[in-house]
């Protein structure tokens, strides 16, 4: 029979019964990634974003796309993730962009800096506002293409042998700080240290460092920090809300269908929403243990706080001076700050405010 006039008799249903079609229908390719963590498996809110990720992603491809996660230190240390993506040694990684910030300042406006904006905001900012396209643009010229992936809202201040009482007391300090908040902790007197998750009990039980912050309630109690440190500081001021990205290698995102990279940018949004209402969800409950179990909370103090802020905003203003991609950004994010608390005083902050005071 000839083909057009089979098409035609038989109808698509038809075509597709006898397999005759091999030009109209297009299977999906099988595909395999490797997504190298920064994080832990302990901390299942940090790494288990990847999960989460890496089981939409299956779910949604039938299991022809499937993507294995790996721990910090499987496929390479924790802070390794960014040339391992860059190099193409691995296709993807999910990690803290500020880790980097050595590499460039303007890894720290891709994930939080001090002061800066909350989960909320930089959610909005992301995807509403410039951020998505101005960091893209930044990540480029380490062969990256990124997508938010996680969030975990506020973060407390971390743990500390003494109470910290006045800014007099952060002189000398050493203290395990994440990211870009590190070069604000040295103008303020102190001695910031980048250690990778896994590795902060260990120091602060031999005494490396006087004190420590990671995120939360919920992982802090995982990583038991509370056992070797009692003082629990808040709020944590350089993570108002720290946005963690699923770093994908540019040749390797180009080389899968539209309907991939689709499921690619909605497996990773569904990820990122994950995270943050597992941590809002937790982080209560935790905090009630560790309190019953002798944490002792207390607020950093006013003129630590004014100070921090003081040292940020200034940080910021000589980095602009000579650094064009962080300016290129930052002034972006800084307008959109300055209008989004505007509107937040009025709402979020203003209902927050009277409902923490209700006895409910």
């Amino acid at each position: 029979m000839e083909r057009r006039s089979f098409v035609r008799s038989a109808g698509i249903a038809g075509v597709l019964a006898a397999g005759a079609a091999p030009a109209i229908v297009h299977a999906q390719a099988t595909i395999r990634w490797r997504l190298a963590s920064s994080f832990p498996k302990s901390l299942d809110t940090l790494f288990g974003v990847a999960d989460v990720f890496a089981k939409k992603v299956s779910d949604m491809t039938g299991g022809k796309f499937t993507i294995s996660t790996h721990a910090a230190g499987e496929l390479m240390p924790a802070f390794g993730v960014v040339d391992g993506v860059q190099n193409g040694t691995i296709e993807c990684a999910g990690t803290a962009p500020y880790y980097f910030f050595g590499k460039d300042e303007t890894f720290a406006l891709g994930c939080a800096i001090p002061f800066g904006l909350n989960s909320r905001q930089m959610t909005a900012w992301t995807y509403e506002g410039n951020g998505l396209k101005l960091m893209r643009e930044f990540y480029k010229a380490y062969n990256i293409i990124n997508f938010p992936m996680g969030n975990t809202g506020a973060q407390m201040g971390g743990w500390f042998r003494k109470e910290v009482k006045s800014l007099a007391d952060m002189k000398g300090l050493k203290f395990r700080i994440g990211g870009f908040a590190g070069k604000v902790i040295e103008r303020l007197g102190g001695v910031p240290q980048n250690i990778p998750g896994g590795e902060i009990y260990q120091a602060l039980e031999k005494g490396t460092i006087d004190a420590a912050e990671w995120v939360g309630p919920y992982d802090d109690q995982k990583l038991g920090l509370y056992k070797v440190a009692q003082h629990y500081a808040y709020p944590g001021w350089w993570e108002g809300g720290p946005q963690l990205d699923l770093f994908v290698n540019q040749k390797a995102y180009d080389g899968l269908s539209a309907e991939y990279k689709a499921i690619v940018e909605a497996a990773s949004t569904y990820a990122h929403v994950d995270m943050q209402a597992k941590y809002d969800a937790r982080n209560a409950a935790s905090l009630k243990q560790l309190v019953a179990g002798g944490a002792k909370l207390f607020p950093f103090p006013k003129d630590m706080m004014d100070a921090a802020f003081k040292e940020s905003m200034a940080l910021y203003s000589e980095i602009s001076a000579k650094n064009p991609r962080w300016k290129k950004v930052y002034d972006d994010y800084a307008a959109f700050r300055k209008d989004s608390n505007l509107w937040f005083q009025f709402t979020e902050a203003n209902f927050d405010d009277f409902m923490q005071k209700q006895k409910l």
